[in-house]
């Protein structure tokens, strides 16, 4: 019998995972909001993995309170992801997948692009997502996967937040309204900048943004999220000084 893997959060991405563990040979247990973690991790000390696939919003609270035979095993995969979430709740070399596949209530899964995974379980990962079909490819080293992390945030938050002003689908996006993409790109990526403390080729992650719009030309640019996506930026690049001048004039 293989080691059990944890799942905190069980809504329909760690629904995904869950099947793709259970494929694999592996038994799953779900943590729910009413679980008692700290009862289970005394059951549990050694599960091969704990994967965190809560809410962006739930995350913080969910990395503050994981009990402490658990915190090398974690596994992250939310959106809107940077390393300074994790580390600053001493969150060394946590396993971590960029997912590019989403999953709907009533609908299969549906793939963008491969989904890229870093980490002491990548490989884990990468094995059971392909068990259902899902591909994913396992990155070299850090510092690719937090070029994977700006891209997804790239892509989410310039299609979101200029989505605010011309709807329709990222293939629209990038064919009508190339100018708009840019600049609001442009300005997400110098945030990313502040917020990581890196600097990024802002040329090569627009590409890398255009790519997963490649992917998947239908996908609508912006969801329920997109005005608190585009507020909570804009009170980041307040508190950084990042001048967003796009940004601000779509908010009005």
């Amino acid at each position: 019998m293989k080691d059990p893997i944890v799942i905190i959060g069980l809504g329909e991405m760690g629904g995904v995972f869950a099947r793709g563990f259970l494929r694999s040979g592996y038994p799953v247990y779900p943590v729910t909001r009413e679980t008692d973690c700290a009862a289970l991790a005394d059951e549990l000390k050694t599960p091969e993995l704990v994967l965190v696939a809560v809410a962006e919003k739930d995350l913080h609270p969910v990395l503050k309170d994981i009990p402490a035979a658990w915190r090398e095993r974690i596994a992250l995969l939310q959106n809107e992801l940077l390393p300074g979430d994790w580390a600053q709740y001493g969150y060394v070399d946590p396993t971590v997948i960029s997912v590019w596949f989403e999953k709907k209530k009533g609908q299969d899964v549906k793939v963008i692009i491969p989904s890229p995974a870093f980490g002491p379980n990548a490989e884990l990962l990468a094995s059971a997502l392909a068990s259902i079909d899902i591909p994913v490819t396992v990155l070299e080293d850090a510092d690719q996967l937090l070029f994977e992390l700006v891209r997804k945030n790239v892509y989410i938050l310039t299609t979101n937040i200029a989505g605010l002003e011309t709807g329709g689908t990222v293939g629209e996006l990038w064919s009508q309204h190339r100018d708009l993409a840019r600049a609001v790109a442009s300005e997400v990526i110098t945030l990313q900048e502040k917020l990581t403390g890196h600097s990024f080729d802002h040329e090569a992650l627009i590409n890398a943004m255009v790519d997963a719009f490649n992917g998947d030309t239908e996908h609508k640019c912006m969801g329920r999220s997109a005005p608190a996506r585009l507020q909570r930026a804009l009170e980041l690049a307040a508190q950084y000084n990042v001048d967003v001048p796009v940004m601000r004039r779509i908010a009005g």
